[in-house]
């Protein structure tokens, strides 16, 4: 299902559709469990349109209101991400020159051991 049918629907039949994706996702893993069930993707599925139903139904609480996109129009495409920097520039980055030096600490000194400290 998608988010966009979604929001045409309404409340009550909103609640309606989570009362049985509630009950398909308690199938689904019971049939899975009992290695009945073919299409594993099925409780993926599920529990995503689950989600989508419970957020929308959240929203209309909140009085949130979201126009859903007109068919023809695409979404906008994400932002690309930042492509990973190479392992030179990296290490470079590191390099113990830039890096200022960790002091070291002095050890502790030793406690004597029960046995020990009685003798004396």
């Amino acid at each position: 299902m998608r988010a966009a049918d979604l929001r045409e629907k309404g409340v009550d039949d909103l609640r309606e559709l989570q009362k049985s994706l509630v009950s398909d996702v308690f199938q689904n893993r019971l049939k899975n469990f009992t290695n009945r069930l073919d299409d594993t993707s099925a409780m993926r599925k599920a529990k995503r349109d689950l989600a989508r139903v419970v957020t929308l139904l959240r929203e209309s609480e909140l009085g949130i209101v979201r126009k859903a996109a007109p068919e023809g129009e695409a979404r906008p495409a994400p932002k690309p991400k930042a492509a990973p920097k190479p392992k030179e520039e990296a290490e470079a980055k590191a390099s113990p020159e830039k890096t200022p030096a960790k002091a070291k600490k002095a050890p502790a000194p030793k406690k004597p051991k029960k046995s020990e400290a009685k003798q004396s």
